[in-house]
């Protein structure tokens, strides 16, 4: 039998995505498309034949043709402070309308700091586009950043801006109450999963009620043995009280049941994180899940064990929305 490709998520989250708060907070000239768009989580789509009063609607951040000197730009606020690792700069659906080149600048700035006090530094420095593709860029800088700016030479369009990194979260003060251990805005995230054909494995790590099917966890249907499972790498905790597994949206796709296994592990690749985590203890074992619903459980079997990584293990196949563990940070 083929041996199941594992996706890899390095326990990178898309630091762009509105859900963490992130918004535009300033934009040179969107007239042809709203520089809103560009942190849109969903992928760009292509509307055959439909235009606006400016002209051809485009899915993406479209400015004017620039009849001056200088360059079109956007300033992103970042809901989450955080350090970027990886770029991804999306032309889809743009072709001969697209920049010429793209760069990024990036800052960090106080709460009491206004964007005219920003001392921007580089990111990504320029590189060339092309039409309709997706250009990935690693970033070595390791600074925090609370904002980013996002050059276009000279003008032009951009479908979508990913920035891929981690929420910083040496300033995060969790405090001695018990809080969600598995939340993205508290720092968790995905390290790797077997499977994600319908739904992003981080969805079940977002804030609030899933909004529809799409917005959780689902991977294809299993033809053959086995099961499904993803590894989330935790906000570092203990004292594990209660457990939610939620399917809200998933009525005739949701898992049979599924586990959860859990452990502190010091440090370790992905790879050496995915082959140990099959001799985890259980926190949870043989739930049966239902339809639509969330699912709340007393954690029995690892009550004074430290945790910073969680698999969750689904039967056979199918999607969950959202994932709580509620325990008190270390």
């Amino acid at each position: 039998m083929k041996k199941e490709k594992i996706v890899f998520k390095n326990g990178l989250i898309d630091l762009a995505q509105p859900r963490l708060g992130t918004k535009v907070i300033y934009k040179t000239d969107d007239f042809f498309a709203s520089a809103n768009r560009i942190i849109n989580p969903a992928p760009a789509v292509w509307k055959e034949g439909v235009f606006d009063t400016h002209g051809k609607w485009m899915d993406g951040w479209e400015s004017r043709r620039k009849r001056t000197s200088g360059h079109d730009y956007l300033i992103l606020k970042l809901g989450k402070p955080g350090r970027i690792k990886k770029i991804d700069v999306d032309t889809s659906h743009f072709n001969g309308n697209q920049p010429s080149m793209v760069s990024l600048e990036g800052c960090n700035l106080s709460k009491n700091q206004t964007i005219k006090q920003a001392k921007w530094f580089q990111i990504l420095g320029k590189k060339k586009t092309k039409a309709n593709s997706h250009h990935f860029f690693n970033v070595s800088n390791n600074k925090v950043i609370t904002h980013v700016k996002f050059n276009i030479f000279p003008d032009g369009g951009v479908a979508r801006l990913r920035l891929y990194g981690n929420i910083a979260t040496e300033n995060i003060k969790y405090g001695n109450q018990a809080i969600n251990l598995t939340a993205m805005v508290n720092g968790a995230s995905v390290i790797a999963c077997n499977n994600e054909h319908f739904g992003k494995a981080e969805n079940i790590l977002a804030p609030g009620k899933a909004i529809n099917m799409g917005d959780g966890w689902e991977t294809r249907r299993r033809r053959g043995p086995g099961y499904d499972w993803l590894i989330i790498n935790s906000v570092p905790g203990k004292q594990i009280k209660a457990i939610e597994i939620s399917t809200h949206h998933f009525k005739g796709n949701y898992p049979s049941h599924c586990t959860l296994q859990a452990a502190y592990v010091k440090k370790g690749s992905a790879n050496q994180i995915i082959k140990q985590s099959n001799k985890w203890k259980h926190l949870l074992n043989q739930a049966k899940l239902s339809a639509n619903k969330t699912h709340k459980f007393k954690n029995q079997l690892m009550k004074n064990d430290k945790i910073n990584y969680i698999k969750i293990n689904i039967f056979p196949d199918g999607g969950i929305s959202r994932i709580k563990l509620i325990g008190k940070a270390l």
